[in-house]
């Protein structure tokens, strides 16, 4: 058996993962049996085949458009990130900035309380 300490967070992505594609699948299957129902025509045989088909296409869209949320989300947070840096870096400014005026004005009253 392996001895690695399992990790909380990876099982539960996993299963989140597993448990959103099987919601997904059902979806597809239910969407399915809706759209072959207009096509009454269609023999047990092939309205089987034509649902297959469709869940099939059905999840592989659903793939893509996680995978479009997923690169969306990453382009999101490195956009915010920079913002962040960017927001970080002018409050830092402002600070010292104030910093310098509050020594300078500082060492103006410790200078002119001599004289």
């Amino acid at each position: 058996m392996d001895e690695r300490p399992v990790d909380a967070g990876v099982l539960i992505n996993e299963l989140e993962g597993h448990l959103l594609i099987e919601a997904t699948l059902g979806e597809g299957r239910a969407e399915a049996g809706r759209f072959s129902r207009q096509f009454g025509w269609l023999t047990d045989s092939q309205r089987v085949e034509v649902e297959e088909r469709f869940a099939e296409v059905y999840v592989a869209l659903a793939g893509v458009s996680w995978q479009r949320t997923v690169q969306r989300g990453a382009e999101l947070r490195g956009e915010y990130e920079e913002a962040y840096r960017v927001l970080r870096r002018r409050v830092l400014s402002v600070w010292l900035f104030g910093m310098a005026l509050i020594s300078g004005a500082g060492v103006l009253i410790v200078s002119l309380a001599r004289q």
